[in-house]
């Protein structure tokens, strides 16, 4: 094998010289709430509109109660900068880079109208190029608008969509400054199997794989140009895999070149859940021997397969064990900051799930960088639900699926395309056409659709409750990939009553829903737990190669008054019982990346109404319980009709009465303790304590980052107090600020605030006050 690091790092360094694409996230000045006309005075800094507000990106259009009831912002807003471009840089391409805008956006630059863009998830650029002014101030100026319209996917009104969506420039901005002769985004290129660059896999095996890196350079000169293209490929650790440089190729003004290089790589360190091994590959276009722009990738090498006897992973049959998840945190909507993109990942690796659908639209690149990260398999997922729209409608939603496949096309971690408006009566001709467009995009052998109707998607996604019970889709017969992509919610809570939400409005059996708050008790989170147990093993009875559980975390929707509550995190991300069910199911041999150790967990407060029958989730071969030191039993795992295809069944355990003190359970593997815990009886509160959410990434300035804080109310010992719903204060001091309800009651012994960390690094310290307790104080290091 080569090895020249020192050589790899003289070429980034002078890639950096030449072609700069640079974060345009500051700078920023916001208003809403007025005249949307396009007038003078919107491009100058004393124009008569009330005053401008200085914000930064990633940025909400406007802060919504932790409830949504129906009365979320749509309107008009405005986002403004003023920049200069030197003299110098007029000759190269300009542009601006936008990952997201929701969802109606028109772009002007010094009172210019430059792009109308449809669409709130997916990214567009907007050519600068010949309109700046050099050397003096130019405007640009941004006019979203978020309201109801058919003919932009999702399409439905939000009042009767099972999600929000939300305004503002709410993902990244990028300053481009190319040279003519450039590497084109992907998106914007808008070329079939074309664009940027498109890296892909042949004849994987463990002993040898071909790494097909295809480049696209664009000529926006006047002038015939001529280019090669230089690869790079080295492994996590920097050495040298191989490099190449293609032949000199002359590009005529307004047209492409294409290059196709392939680097052999013996024995491979392949990509999967359990090893999420990334190389590093740098592209490079040169001209008479300078370095002129570059883009770095981490590719995963991987070979995927769908079959209607399993999914196959680098030739390995692996079961699918998966989530759904929306985007969105409480008050700031979308507006999440790559950080918290990764810590919501952080937290779905570490419940166990290896698989996680997008839903119902197109994530942040973030969140599927983290994705590629950690290891968790992915469905990407076009903007829909339960509505098919018109001709319009269905053009722009055909060019979602076009657009999310050349921008997600590289992601190891993507391995299903969900081209298909969910729930939704689609007809076979979109379906057709949305499949194929996938196909066209990616045509290679180891590309998958999927769909919710079960033709033309190489994989078909129902839900649950899509069948009727007992069997649901255990009886399916057909020759294709049965893939359940939500299970777990609506077959408990509407009793299959299909998708008529207003006229089954009422059905919220407390005794059976999965749609469950920490705030209702042992009871009810235990019931949820049972809930998802039982259809996740009754599942696994039929030909389903995998299943998707509904849902992560909960969140506000538009067509109901409440949060939809059968996540099994809260809509701050706490853990219910349901989540350590599953993180029970992976493990316990720890993956390379920390997770599926070991685990057990006590699904009990012990407290006097608590019940007598003690579930304990463990991925252990028995489990130990002693309640005040004694030994009540040491198990095997449960047998019964809802444990019988379980990885790793739960642990009942009878106590004959409720004492109060400790309960402890050690979990067991080969006949030595593995892992052990405890339960203690709360006694009455006496203070707070303050953590923050890390989730694998510290606090970090200068990145809008956004975290978690949580106030539990403890008693003496420190134990939190599960009933315990007094209002807690939140206060801040340091380069952040706090957002939420503040005070805010806590729910079963936690209440929950968002940290905002701004420009400097150093230490913000946070406190936390509430009458009668003690107070507590955390310093949070910012790096």
């Amino acid at each position: 094998m080569l090895r020249n690091p020192i050589y790899l790092l003289l070429c980034f360094v002078a890639v950096h010289s030449q072609a700069q694409i640079t974060s345009f996230d500051t700078g920023w000045a916001f208003v809403k709430d007025v005249d949307s006309t396009i007038t003078p005075a919107l491009f100058g800094k004393n124009g008569p509109l009330p005053k401008w507000t200085p914000v930064s990106l990633p940025h909400t259009a406007s802060l919504e109660p932790l409830v949504i009831t129906g009365n979320q912002w749509q309107g008009t807003c405005f986002y403004r900068q003023f920049f200069t471009v030197a003299p110098a840089n007029t000759g190269k391409r300009l542009a601006i880079r936008f990952d997201a805008a929701m969802h109606e956006a028109d772009v002007y630059l010094n009172g210019q109208h430059l792009s109308h863009h449809l669409g709130g998830y997916l990214p567009f650029e907007v050519d600068l190029t010949g309109r700046v002014k050099p050397g003096v101030e130019n405007c640009l100026l941004v006019r979203l608008n978020n309201r109801d319209n058919p003919l932009i996917p999702p399409g439905k009104p939000i009042k009767t969509l099972d999600f929000n969506y939300y305004g503002g420039l709410y993902r990244h901005a990028f300053r481009i400054v190319q040279d003519k002769l450039h590497i084109p985004d992907a998106v914007q290129a808008g070329r079939t199997a074309g664009g940027g660059v498109l890296v892909r896999y042949e004849g994987v095996s463990p002993q040898a794989a071909t790494v097909v890196v295809q480049t696209e350079v664009k000529n926006d000169d006047t002038d015939t140009r001529s280019a090669q293209v230089r690869l790079t490929l080295t492994d996590a650790d920097g050495q040298l895999v191989g490099q190449l440089t293609a032949p000199t190729a002359s590009v005529k003004p307004g047209d492409y070149a294409r290059f196709t290089q392939s680097i052999p790589v013996p024995m491979p360190r392949l990509w999967s859940p359990a090893d999420p091994y990334r190389y590093q590959l740098l592209v490079e276009v040169v001209q008479q021997g300078r370095v002129t722009e570059q883009q770095r990738l981490m590719p995963g090498i991987r070979t995927i397969r769908f079959a209607a006897d399993g999914f196959y992973l680098n030739g390995e049959k692996r079961i699918i064990r998966g989530t759904n998840r929306h985007q969105d945190y409480p008050y700031i909507g979308y507006a999440l900051s790559d950080n918290a993109q990764y810590r919501d990942a952080w937290k779905l690796k570490d419940a166990g799930f290896n698989f996680v659908r997008c839903s119902h639209y197109p994530p942040s690149p973030a969140f599927l960088d983290a994705c590629d990260a950690l290891g968790i398999l992915v469905m990407d997922a076009i903007p829909g639900w339960q509505f098919a729209g018109d001709r319009v409608f269905q053009e722009n939603s055909l060019q979602n699926v076009r657009d999310l496949v050349r921008r997600d096309r590289n992601h190891p971690s993507v391995v299903l395309w969900e081209a298909s408006l969910n729930e939704s009566d689609m007809k076979r001709d979109y379906m057709e056409k949305a499949h194929r467009a996938v196909h066209e995009e990616l045509p290679f052998a180891d590309v998958f659709t999927c769909g919710w109707l079960d033709a033309v998607y190489d994989v078909f996604i129902p839900a649950r409750q899509h069948a009727k019970p007992p069997a649901y889709w255990n009886a399916y017969a057909k020759p294709k990939p049965l893939l359940i992509a939500e299970y777990g919610d609506w077959e408990y809570y509407a009793q299959n009553a299909g998708f008529n939400q207003t006229a089954y409005g009422d059905l919220k059996e407390n005794e059976r829903t999965s749609r469950q708050r920490r705030g209702d008790g042992e009871k009810r989170l235990a019931q949820q737990a049972l809930n998802f147990q039982e259809a996740h093993n009754d599942n696994q009875q039929g030909k389903a190669i995998g299943d998707l559980n509904w849902l992560f975390n909960d969140y506000n929707r538009g067509y109901a008054p409440d949060i939809e509550s059968s996540g099994v995190v809260d809509i701050f991300r706490l853990p219910k019982f349901a989540f350590y069910f599953y993180q029970s199911q992976y493990g316990p041999v720890p993956d390379r990346a920390g997770f599926g150790k070991p685990m057990v967990f006590i699904a009990s407060d012990w407290t006097p109404a608590s019940a007598t029958n003690v579930i304990v989730y463990s991925n252990c071969e028995a489990v130990e319980l002693r309640l005040n030191g004694k030994i009540i039993a040491r198990q095997t795992p449960d047998r019964n009709a809802n444990t019988t295809h379980l990885t790793h069944p739960p642990f009942t355990f009878s106590v004959s009465t409720f004492a109060p003190g400790t309960l402890t359970a050690v979990g067991y593997i080969g006949g030595k303790e593995a892992v052990a815990t405890e339960r203690h009886t709360p006694g009455p509160p006496v203070g707070l304590r303050l953590t923050i959410d890390r989730s694998g990434k510290a606090p970090q300035a200068g990145q809008n980052d956004v975290l978690f804080v949580y106030a539990s109310v403890v008693d003496a010992n420190g134990t939190v107090v599960p009933n315990a719903a007094q209002p807690v204060r939140f206060t801040v001091a340091g380069d952040g600020k706090l957002t939420g309800d503040n005070p805010i009651k806590a729910e079963a012994g936690v209440s929950a605030v968002l940290l905002t960390v701004d420009r400097k690094a150093g230490t913000i310290r946070i406190t936390a006050t509430a009458n009668g307790l003690r107070g507590s104080a955390l310093v949070v290091p910012v790096r």
